[in-house]
């Protein structure tokens, strides 16, 4: 599978790399490195004590969100596989204290309820960059680029977001894919979350990277 940088133009549809924020993104990534761990596997946390309290994260959130309330997280660990793909109603905003690959689709690449996984594609995301995945792109965990680092990447989102799933009938539209608080579930049948009850409606091969690093 080809990767692509983020500078690319194949990453316009899908996000945007974020400048200017150079001081913030280096404190954040220096909280991240000192403070969060470094699991086997892939863990999340939405909201991080120690990257929601610094200024640097205050005046980051207010530039990214025009003032709503934003969490800092962190989804960290190593991993080459895509397994799901979510979206939200608003954007993601990623920043890795080692270099990192997004595996993304489009929201109108969904056909059906379904989503072939030949229409993913992979980005690395470099040390320090701040991205912007538009809430119209399909996202899941980061990839690693060095089994040996593993990754540590900042998640920003809307508070609440990836929280506690709230209670909704299924009527129609995405309902049954609502797998937590903002957050739209699809996954492979090979994933974890197919077996926990999560709308299997990814189709094709379940990506993995390992061998394209």
């Amino acid at each position: 599978m080809k990767i692509y940088p983020v500078s690319a133009p194949e990453f316009a549809p899908y996000g945007r790399v974020i400048t200017g924020y150079e001081a913030e993104c280096k404190a954040i990534t220096a909280a991240l490195a000192a403070h969060t761990p470094l699991p086997e596997a892939t863990d999340y946390v939405p909201e991080e004590p120690a990257l929601q309290s610094l200024p640097e994260a205050k005046t980051l959130g207010v530039a990214l969100y025009g003032g709503m309330p934003v969490q800092f997280g962190w989804c960290n660990g190593h991993n080459t596989k895509l397994n799901c793909l979510e979206y939200h109603r608003d954007s993601e905003f990623n920043l890795g204290t080692e270099d990192f690959v997004l595996l993304l689709a489009r929201e109108d690449d969904i056909v059906g309820g379904k989503l072939d996984t030949a229409k993913v594609k992979a980005f690395r995301v470099p040390a320090g960059v701040l991205v912007e995945v538009y809430a119209t792109s399909l996202h899941y965990a980061p990839c690693h680029t060095d089994p040996a680092k593993g990754f540590r990447v900042m998640v920003a989102l809307p508070q609440g977001t990836n929280t506690a799933k709230p209670e909704l009938p299924v009527r129609g539209g995405d309902d049954a894919c609502l797998w937590a608080c903002n957050k739209w579930l699809l996954a492979h049948p090979e994933s974890a979350e197919a077996g926990q009850g999560a709308v299997v409606a990814l189709t094709g091969v379940n990506t993995d990277i390992a061998n394209d690093l």
